[in-house]
Order: structure tokens, then sequence, then C-alpha cells
């Protein structure tokens, strides 16, 4: 039974082209009423096909999805009354922009005035109240994106699909146009639906993240849990920065466990895909919550700095020790105990914060 706050349902819906590869396999999904919802992951992982899936334009090979309750597996996409946006806008030249965005308007046969009244209003939402006369090749690009965001917004539709919307823009508009989005959504309180390969994005706007790898949601989360207690080393290392050992699994103690680094040295962490006894497991971290100590004790372990990097709001400090990847570690600007490349420095890892993957 769909709970009342359940807007859509993915029910064992699996998708393949070519009748042998999986693009996407047995998802099962909740999509919440008014929620902002990341499909995250990287190329190839099934989050664009999901999304398409979701509009109508791709149709899944088993399963079902439904809309408050009711199947839309087999509805058209015109039927479905979601608006959609993508990233090269998909504007119509010849079009002015009050035009562009009256079209959804058009289609359904809406009486002129009512048009005009909803065009306005949604002219004003993105900010672009006196530009409806401009066409949309004497607009930037991040007017266009307001001009594509408005239409699909002007009909007032349940849910809002996204397909990498920012994606053509440039970083610092990128950033402005998060913020916008973000607050948008609080304003209107419509479900989005938001697909993007960059996690920082997805952190930013999202009320949870679908984390996709291979055809399947790795972990779906609100972002604080997604970013703190990744479920496995693939979500680990794809959102957001991780510091990783290599080790090997010495000692089980209920939900963590210990391990030696081949320097011998043994640290005790949360043992997240429960590891057992000589398993070979990466330790993950983030740089963050590494700290340097004044010398060995519990949780720490030496490693040589190889270089001090400047981010402009925080420092990183580059390490190397034997046998493993480049640790990093975030320092606040103006630390009082700035280790200089070549120094050989103690860093402690809490336990709390150090994950164990199989």
């Amino acid at each position: 039974m769909t709970s009342p706050s359940t807007l859509v349902r993915f029910t064992g819906v699996q998708k393949t082209y070519d009748g042998i590869n999986l693009v996407v396999r047995d998802l099962n999904l909740d999509i919440r009423q008014g929620e902002f919802l990341s499909l995250l992951g990287p190329s190839g992982s099934g989050k664009t096909t999901t999304l398409m899936m979701l509009a109508g334009f791709e149709s899944p090979t088993a399963g079902e999805i439904s809309l408050g309750g009711v199947p839309i597996t087999r509805t058209p996409p015109h039927k479905r009354n979601f608006g959609m946006v993508f990233q090269n806008y998909a504007l119509f030249p010849h079009m002015t922009v009050a035009e562009n965005i009256a079209y959804p308007l058009t289609v359904r046969k809406l009486p002129a005035a009512e048009r005009d009244l909803k065009v306005n209003r949604a002219l004003d939402m993105v900010q672009l109240g006196r530009m409806g006369s401009r066409y949309p090749g004497q607009l930037s690009g991040g007017q266009q994106q307001r001009v594509a965001l408005a239409r699909a917004l002007v009909f007032d539709p349940q849910l809002v699909l996204m397909d990498e919307p920012l994606g053509a823009l440039d970083k610092q508009l990128r950033e402005h146009m998060q913020i916008e989005l973000k607050a948008l959504h609080r304003r209107l309180g419509v479900t989005f639906v938001y697909v993007t390969h960059d996690q920082t994005e997805a952190l930013t706007m999202s009320d949870r993240v679908a984390v996709f790898n291979d055809g399947a949601i790795q972990q779906i989360d609100g972002v604080g849990s997604l970013y703190e207690t990744p479920s496995n080393r693939f979500v680990a290392g794809f959102v957001g920065d991780s510091t990783v050992l290599q080790a090997q699994v010495t000692r089980l103690d209920g939900a963590h466990c210990e391990v030696r680094l081949p320097s011998g040295v043994q640290l005790r962490g949360v043992n997240v895909n429960a590891a057992s006894v000589g398993d070979a497991v990466q330790c993950g971290t983030r740089p963050e919550r590494l700290k340097l100590a004044g010398s060995a004790g519990a949780n720490t372990f030496q490693s040589q700095v190889v270089d001090v990097i400047y981010f402009g709001d925080h420092l990183r400090l580059r390490c190397e020790m034997p046998g493993q990847s480049d640790a990093t570690i975030k320092m606040p600007l103006g630390h009082p105990q700035l280790p200089e490349p070549g120094h050989t420095i103690h860093v402690h890892a809490p336990v709390e914060h150090l994950r164990m993957y199989r």
C-alpha cells in the first residue's frame, strides 16, 4: 500500500536495451511528496534512464511505476502532467520568452487571459519579469535556463524532472543557480527529481540523494547521513573526499573492528559491511575528520607531509606512507602548528569517523 507521503513508487523496475545487459536492475524506489530528490552517479549508472522512464520517454522492460498509487507505466508522457528541464534548455528559438513559457498552456488549450496570467506569474517566479518579449538568442545561458524552468512550472505540475540542467553553465553561475533552485523548491513545495553526476551539486540542493552505480541504488539517504555514514566503499569514494588506508581485520568488537596497517599500526573503527577476521578492508574517513596529534597514541598513524595546498577557505596536507595511497588532511586557515613538506607527523583518526569497508 502506498503511504500518503509517497508520490511515486518504482517496484521491481528493470531496463535493458539489448535484451542482455540491464541498464537498470530491480529498482525499488519511493519518491516522497514535496521532496527534492537527486539521482547521483557516474555515466552509465542508470540514473538518466530512471528519469526517462519516470518521464515516459522510456518504457521499463519489467516492473511497475505508480503515481499516487495508480500505475503510469503505460501512460504517455503528455498525460503524466510532469514538468521537464533538459541540459540544453530545448527552447524554441523562433518564439519569444513568453511564448516559450506559454507553450504547455497552449497545448492544454487554456483561455488566453488565464494563459497570460500564468506566464506572468512564472516569469516573476524566475526573476525574468521584464524579458517576456525577448528571444532565447538574446539571453545568457543562465537566463535561458530560467526560461526552461519557468516553462516546466507554468502549468502547475505535481512533479518536475531535471536532467543535468546546470551542466552547461560556468562554475560561479551554476553555484548561484543551485541556491536559487533550492529556494524555489522550498517556496513552491513541488516535488523535484534531479539527475546529476556532480556530488557537490547533489549535496547542496537535495533533501535526499539516491546514489546509483551499475544500474542499482547503492544508498538513498539524507545528505548528512550520506556524507557521514556511507553504506559501502563505492558511496564513500564517490560522495565527497575520502582518505583511504588499506588494512586487514585482526579483531571484531560488536559494531566495531580492529585492523592492522601494512606498517603494523593498529586502528579501530566502524565495521560497516560485517567484515571478518582476516579480511582485507579499506579504512575510509573524511579528510576534515583527521587531526594532527602531538605524539603516537590510540588510533594514530605516522605519515610524511609531501605538500601543503592552499584551497582558499582551507588548507590540505598531502601525505604519504609506505604501502598506501596518498592521504589527505583538511585543515583550517591559520592553523598554529602547520607542518612543512618533508616533516613526519602523527595523525589521529577518531574511531566513530573511521569506517571499515570490505
